[in-house]
């Protein structure tokens, strides 16, 4: 078995503790943040369109993230009503900051007058990277709880203060979509500029939406209806939604090719500094 003896806590200043998810959810908004700034200019936006949009999208992905984790826990909220705004304490939900952060990144797009469709595509192959990364402070943290396993690859957490089960043994689910995630990611990395705009980021929607319902079999989640939890569900709904219209972008995006130019010949990277160099 693997055995994950870390303090969630890396440590302290004062009053403020900095944990290891904290930590690695910032490091994941900042490289999901790069990396698609990294891709815009090869699509006819701009770097500085990404990090224009990214406080509005960051914005709208806490409050989304946060509203999907009550709406998933009111019986518990519902007696505790202050408790909805200590998201410090944790409790947040990944497609709720998916949603949330579609919606103000659309606001913005609008707002700053450019194309939705490739704006969406960047955004989602660098969210599903800063996913990925966001997942590391979850293994160590024990946040998750995964389901009790008997096997080699089960891991026990055993520090006082984990977030995890001390002493049982159980799937690393969040190890799993951490795993599902960077191959997403290198799958997204692989097909871009190969299809239409917009095909990429509901392809993101459908794939990460099917990670969602699988890996929500080994974790231990609220259970909603018909023995899934809330995620499970969500993500049904995501390959619901995502695939037909992966599939009618990518028909309407053969039927009426665009031509697309790079917005600024000074925004595109290097062949040194290229993603597609930096990725392999």
């Amino acid at each position: 078995m693997i055995e994950i003896h870390l303090d969630p806590t890396m440590f302290t200043l004062g009053p403020l503790a900095i944990t290891w998810h904290g930590f690695f959810s910032a490091v994941g908004l900042f490289l999901g943040v790069w990396v698609a700034a990294r891709l815009a200019p090869t699509v006819g936006l701009r770097a500085d369109d990404i990090y224009n949009g990214a406080p509005w999208t960051v914005i709208g992905g806490i409050i989304g993230a946060r509203l999907f984790h009550v709406i998933d826990r009111w019986d518990y909220y519902s007696q505790n009503p202050l408790a909805v705004l200590a998201i410090t304490e944790g409790g947040i939900a990944i497609f709720g900051a998916v949603v949330g952060g579609a919606l103000a990144g659309s606001l913005y797009v609008r707002r700053a007058r450019l194309p939705l469709a490739p704006f969406a595509d960047a955004a989602a192959v660098g969210l599903i990277f800063g996913q990925a990364i966001g997942r590391i402070g979850d293994i160590i943290n024990g946040e998750h709880l995964g389901r009790p396993l008997d096997a080699p690859w089960a891991v026990v957490y055993t520090h006082p203060k984990t977030l995890g089960q001390i002493g049982v043994p159980v799937h690393l689910a969040v190890g799993y979509e951490m795993v599902l995630d960077l191959l997403l990611f290198g799958l997204l990395l692989g097909l871009w500029k190969k299809l239409p705009a917009g095909v990429i980021f509901w392809l993101y929607l459908a794939l990460y939406s099917a990670i969602r319902l699988v890996v929500g079999f080994y974790r231990i989640d609220t259970i909603w209806v018909f023995g899934l939890s809330q995620q499970q569900i969500l993500g049904i709904i995501g390959m619901a939604v995502g695939l037909p219209l992966a599939y009618w972008t990518y028909q309407r995006g053969k039927a009426h090719p665009a031509v697309v130019a790079p917005a600024s010949a000074a925004d595109l990277p290097t062949a040194s500094e290229s993603v597609s160099e930096t990725s392999t």
